[in-house]
């Protein structure tokens, strides 16, 4: 049977699921005393070891590997001395051997511990490793020849910590739960046995797979890092601050005011390339991209290209390495009434796929910082910036397993990816004030317009042409002949920053910035990257929090809830100001003043029956939450909608609730709003669409600006206009929103164990995953799963159902996602009797 099923995007098509048949039946057939193999969705990626019926589901859930044509990880072979192209399938041994399984990681980690000395002067041999390394390296190869106990044949010593450590990690056990589970178990083994005795010992063992990470001191007032010529000071040279606590004097160790750990960028990205899979994966961009008018990754975005052309010798090995950076702060107790905020910064590379690219397993912390840093981040970024500067210039010796070659690895960083505050910190220019935009800069159209700043303008986008540019009252009271804001190069930036003084970082000095300084705070130390002033998008603006924060202030307006709509009484004056809407000015009589409800939001009766119409809505499991939790009915409002809530209920659920209960005038700019953010979330995007785009959103924030009042438009509502040309420059959304940090910091929130040093419990156990990521999972038996669709068809053929394990019943009743050969569905409410809602159907949102 021909493999072309792989490629094929309907994943409910009779092709691909008798493909995943074939599939199963194939590696049936060639491990037949395996009951686990490795799982080759997009989502497992070869790398983690499943049942064969876990491996099935996956497969319908998630989609094979593309790439995947040879299986070879599953018993296939090709015989490369034949002159056909035809794959050869050889009867081979089963492959699942947790044993071989360790000393492949060990392989990996130590790619060329057994090289030949005599090889050493050879450019395209690997070099032998230190006498510290090849030390590390007997050490693990003992313990994986060692058996855990005699006569056991299962399990070495460094297998069974392997599992046991990836059971601690996955389920979150404490350390202490850990070492009493291990106690147990060396107590059920035989005596002799060499199972380490608690988690300290454990962790010794598996010491030489984990990457390390660095303690640098750091000024209590974020002043400078004790750092390279630094290091040996006692106090800080700009606010004389002591670098230690005072202590008792009978105290040996000196105790530091501040710790900033730093994680060697080197090693890791070293690392990628240590894994056949992974190496061949880097090229992916160059190698197996399709270049054509979809954007499917950001390599086909503009900065991408136009990176490549500005530097020919960087872009002509693949194997060197793009990055992306980013940084967020988070509370790490969980607790609201806590101050304390700390601070990681990630790299992840672009060179990988798309069902890669954005991973847990290939993002990299290199930065965790104790406390919010504000501007002074660039103190923190000292060493980074350093070992980025060295990795674009001379960059790093690393051995490519996949050709069995040294190559000289070279890295860049292509942008960062920030919410609001943090790209202010990141990119230097204030986010805050009356020039906001970082895109417009000082060009900006801004005022201030009932107790706030608000930026307006927005026909400056349209064609000088355009109609709307003519008039006045139904904008502004002005007519618009200026052109769109114009555009800064990185040279001008950076031109511009020189001839600026900027005071010295930390808390202590304070000094006003002068108006010649516009809203630029500091000069971001990525500046001192050789090749950071001529990339075409330096910072990128998170559409997650723009759509959420888009999604509060339209939604609050118009339906009108306290606190959250801008239709205030302040907006309403400032309109009588402005000489402009009459109809929308406080209604006086006599000596008193009342606002009447604004044409474009609900009235009472119809906010009550758009919240019904919500909290009745049903969803698949898994597309999004419970949104029926954060509706108010009886209070006219929503309460703890999350940033995804948003975002499904931008683009599902608002263009479908308000189309009759506004008028026509507002609810076809909204419809229109919803399509500008479901267009440009996709996963895939062609340019035609982000022309159109930049088209539609310029009419939509025109159309607002006829519709709401001033107060409307804040900085969130602005940068929309520059979103589309983001696009453009960069490639799809998914790459370069915060949705995968957020998550990733999520899981950092849960690692906190010692709450007196939470980086400390951080960092440790961000450590002691990079060590595990090329070991085996735990292969623990999965919990039940639902029937395959094979095992449904037999049943309705047999004229009965498959038993549904009892967890699984109730949403299977509801809702049957991704198991059935039918698409999944958005379920509505159904039409109501004598209600405005009478109109409105079920509604089917499909997903393949």
């Amino acid at each position: 049977m021909s493999r072309r099923w792989i490629q094929n995007p309907n994943r409910c098509a009779d092709e691909y699921l008798d493909g995943i048949e074939e599939f199963i039946e194939f590696a049936r057939r060639h491990n037949p005393s395996a009951t686990r193999i490795r799982c080759p969705c997009r989502r497992c990626n070869n790398t983690f070891w499943e049942t064969i019926e876990n491996v099935g589901f996956h497969l319908v859930r998630n989609g094979m590997i593309e790439t995947y044509s040879i299986w070879n990880l599953h018993g296939e072979q090709v015989d490369h001395a034949s002159s056909s192209n035809a794959p050869r399938v050889d009867n081979v041994e089963p492959i699942v051997d947790p044993n071989d399984q360790v000393m492949g990681i060990i392989q990996d980690a130590f790619p060329f511990a057994s090289t030949n000395i005599n090889q050493e002067g050879e450019d395209d041999v690997p070099t032998p490793i230190d006498s510290a390394e090849f030390e590390q390296y007997e050490k693990l190869l003992k313990n994986a020849n060692q058996e855990l106990y005699p006569g056991c044949k299962s399990f070495s010593v460094l297998t069974a910590i392997v599992e046991l450590m990836h059971g601690k990690i996955k389920y979150r056990m404490s350390n202490l739960c850990f070492d009493y589970f291990l106690g147990v178990f060396k107590r059920m083994l035989p005596t002799d046995n060499c199972l380490p005795k608690d988690h300290k010992h454990a962790q010794k063992v598996l010491h030489g797979l984990g990457l390390g990470y660095e303690k640098i001191h750091a000024c209590k007032n974020n002043c400078m890092l004790f750092y390279k010529e630094h290091e040996t000071l006692d106090t800080c040279p700009i606010c004389n601050e002591s670098r230690f606590k005072m202590t008792s004097q009978n105290r040996t160790t000196k105790i530091p005011q501040k710790v900033m750990r730093y994680l060697p960028l080197k090693p890791r990205l070293q690392r990628l390339y240590m894994s056949t899979h992974n190496a061949t994966d880097m090229r992916w961009h160059k190698k197996k991209r399709v270049d054509d008018d979809v954007m499917r990754h950001p390599a086909d975005g503009e900065a991408w290209k136009e990176f490549d052309r500005t530097f020919p010798e960087f872009a002509a090995d693949p194997r060197n390495v793009r990055l992306g950076l980013a940084t967020d702060g988070f509370n790490p107790y969980g607790i609201l009434n806590q101050h304390h905020s700390t601070w990681p910064i990630f790299a992840f590379p672009y060179n990988l796929p798309p069902w890669k690219c954005m991973k847990k397993e290939y993002m990299m912390m290199t930065v965790l910082i104790t406390e919010d840093p504000g501007k002074s981040i660039d103190v923190y970024l000292r060493p980074l910036v350093d070992e980025l500067k060295d990795l674009w210039t001379n960059g790093v010796r690393t051995f490519d397993k996949s050709t069995g070659r040294m190559f000289t690895l070279r890295a860049a960083v292509m942008w960062t990816v920030n919410d609001f505050p943090a790209y202010a910190m990141v990119s230097g220019w204030s986010t805050k004030g009356y020039m906001a935009c970082p895109v417009c800069k000082e060009d900006v159209t801004s005022g201030w317009h009932a107790g706030q700043v608000c930026y307006l303008g927005h026909r400056r986008w349209l064609p000088w042409d355009h109609e709307w540019r003519e008039k006045d009252k139904e904008f502004d009271g002005n007519t618009e002949h200026r052109l769109r804001p114009r555009e800064w190069s990185g040279d001008e930036i950076l031109e511009q920053l020189n001839r600026l003084d900027f005071a010295p970082f930390g808390k202590t000095v304070s000094r006003t910035r002068p108006s010649t300084h516009l809203n630029w705070t500091h000069k971001p130390m990525f500046f001192e990257l050789p090749y950071w002033s001529k990339l075409k998008l330096r910072h990128n603006l998170d559409v997650m929090h723009v759509e959420k924060n888009v999604f509060d202030t339209l939604v609050g307006t118009i339906l009108d809830i306290e606190g959250k709509t801008k239709d205030t009484i302040k907006a309403r004056l400032d309109l009588e100001r402005m000489g402009i809407r009459r109809g929308l000015w406080m209604n006086r009589d006599s000596d008193k003043a009342r606002r009447d409800l604004a044409f474009f939001s609900m009235k009472p009766n119809d906010k009550k029956e758009f919240l019904k119409f919500v909290s009745s809505v049903k969803f698949p499991d898994g597309y999004a939450s419970n949104i029926a939790r954060c509706v108010n009915v009886d209070g006219g409002k929503f309460t703890g909608l999350k940033s995804h809530d948003c975002h499904v209920f931008m683009q599902r659920l608002l263009p479908v609730g308000i189309r009759h209960l506004l008028p026509e005038d507002v609810v076809k700019p909204i419809i229109l709003l919803s399509r500008f953010f479901s267009q440009l979330t996709a996963k895939t995007l062609r340019r035609t669409d982000m022309f159109q785009l930049r088209h539609d959103i310029v009419q939509v924030l025109c159309k607002f600006e006829m519709i709401f009042p001033p107060a409307f438009f804040t900085s969130m509502m602005h940068v929309m206009v520059h979103l589309p040309e983001e696009a453009l420059l960069a490639g799809p959304v998914n790459y370069r929103w915060m949705y995968p940090i957020e998550r990733l910091l999520g899981e950092l929130k849960k690692s906190v164990r010692n709450r007196a040093k939470p980086e400390g419990s951080i960092v440790e156990a961000w450590v002691q995953y990079e060590s595990l990521t090329f070991s085996p999972p735990s292969l623990s038996p999965p919990p039940p799963l639902p029937p395959t669709p094979v095992q449904l068809d037999r049943a309705r053929d047999e004229g009965g159902t498959p038993e549904l394990p009892r967890r699984h019943r109730r949403a299977s009743r509801r809702v049957f996602f991704g198991f059935g050969r039918i698409s999944s569905a958005v379920i509505l409410p159904p039409p109501a009797t004598n209600s405005a809602t009478s109109g409105m159907v079920s509604v089917l949102f499909f997903m393949l």
